[in-house]
């Protein structure tokens, strides 16, 4: 197992089988260790990795302010994935709450180039939001 990643954001949940449910059942993401005992499971999709750990009474908890859901306002986590409108679908199906419709959005890169993705955001049980994005590649800009 690889923990190579740079970056790996651990979000606070409030229901550990409820998250874990919906990121690996709903989202595809895979368990790479978990300590269920603790309400703690490292998760991995593509490439991307999250931990997901339970608030729980007693348990240290690295909170700087008052839990209210939506949890992690201000924060969008954008992940890539090869068949954005697959997952959109499914996620739309298992009755998640959708934040952004799926879109075909393109983002200026330099002067002269444009990068493109398919994209969609939907909120995890917390109110996490979550963008998933298929690259489109690139293409020039039209002046």
């Amino acid at each position: 197992m690889s923990l190579d990643t740079a970056m790996t954001p651990e979000l606070g949940v409030t229901d550990y089988k409820k998250s874990l449910e919906f990121y690996v059942g709903v989202l595809g993401f895979t368990v790479q260790y978990d300590r269920p005992e603790e309400g703690f499971a490292m998760l991995e999709r593509q490439g991307s990795r999250i931990m997901i750990d339970e608030f729980r009474e007693g348990k240290r908890a690295w909170v700087s302010g008052p839990l209210e859901y939506p949890l992690g306002r201000g924060l969008n986590l954008q992940m890539d994935t090869a068949d954005a409108r697959g997952l959109y679908e499914r996620a739309k199906a298992s009755g998640a709450k959708i934040f952004l419709e799926l879109e075909e959005k393109w983002y200026r890169i330099d002067p002269n180039t444009e990068a493109g993705n398919l994209q969609f955001n939907v909120l995890d049980p917390d109110g996490y939001m979550l963008r998933f994005a298929e690259d489109l590649g690139d293409r020039p800009i039209e002046k």
